[in-house]
């Protein structure tokens, strides 16, 4: 069973300079809640029971969200703000197990997970990035450790990879991935190329920010070269398959909202206002207006 999941919180977020000077991009707000706090229900409506984020200088205002501050709900009791206080509450009772790891230096995504060998130990892990919101009936990530339950019975140090299709012209931005289809939602990884130009792409299969791996890859992170000043998950996952272990791509069922960026940051916003009965009747308005 995977019980630990890794999240990856130290960029400086320059595409969203330059409120992230002073704010982690995660905890700008989707409506009135952080980016970050729709990737912690993921994963606790996934099943998993401990949380180990990787943070990075002026980061630690996320771990402090979701620490219980006495002071607040002193303040909330003492003017009966019942209903606010219960939203405090909530939030502070959503990670049990919360464990923070600092990456010194930004050195890529790969670097920062390796920062999480200590805590991450001998067992299989998933890693999500902060960025990536997923909306769906059944969470991303429930979705991948169904089908991760499946080929582990089959496949020993198996590590599974979401995917979605994007626009031919937006595979330079990804994790390119070519490989053997095996059923509909699933594929045998044999390759995989970070940000490869248009006309090295092998396949318009981009990876998102999901990821179920083998400790394996510690192994493989440590070996890997620098790449433009980073270490590149991706070419440790590379490693994996040129040695024999198998990954495979998953194709989940959902809406991946980026809010890395100002475009898919509105988006996000949108996207979850239209959700709520209230505030979809604010946006229609306004927008026939």
């Amino acid at each position: 069973m995977i019980r630990k999941a890794l999240l990856p919180v130290a960029g400086l977020g320059t595409r969203m300079l330059p409120i992230t000077k002073v704010v982690p991009k995660e905890l700008l707000p989707i409506l009135n809640r952080p980016a970050i706090e729709y990737i912690i229900e993921e994963i606790i409506q996934s099943g998993l029971d401990t949380i180990i984020f990787v943070i990075s200088s002026g980061k630690e205002g996320i771990i402090d969200y979701f620490d219980i501050n006495l002071g607040l709900r002193k303040f909330l009791e003492e003017r009966n703000k019942v209903e606010l206080l219960r939203l405090v509450e909530e939030v502070e009772s959503k990670v049990e197990n919360l464990v923070s790891v600092r990456q010194k230096s930004p050195e890529g995504l790969g670097h920062a997970v390796l920062m999480g060998q200590r805590v991450i130990g001998n067992e299989p892990f998933a890693v999500i990035l902060g960025d990536d919101l997923v909306a769906s009936d059944v969470p991303c990530l429930k979705q991948m450790l169904s089908a991760y339950l499946e080929l582990s019975a089959k496949y020993e140090d198996v590590s599974l990879i979401a995917l979605e299709e994007v626009p031919r012209e937006d595979v330079t931005k990804y994790g390119i991935v070519d490989g053997d289809r095996v059923s509909e939602n699933l594929i045998r990884m044999r390759r995989v190329i970070e940000k490869p130009s248009l006309e090295e792409a092998p396949t318009n299969y981009a990876i998102i920010g999901r990821y179920i791996l083998t400790p394996k890859v510690f192994e493989h992170l440590k070996r890997i070269p620098k790449r433009g000043g980073e270490y590149q998950l991706t070419d440790a996952i590379q490693g994996l398959i040129d040695d024999g272990y198998p990954v495979f791509g998953f194709f989940f069922q959902g809406i991946r909202l980026d809010t890395g960026n100002l475009k898919g940051y509105l988006k996000a916003i949108l996207y979850y206002a239209l959700q709520d009965p209230e505030l979809r009747e604010v946006v229609l308005e306004m927008i026939s207006k």
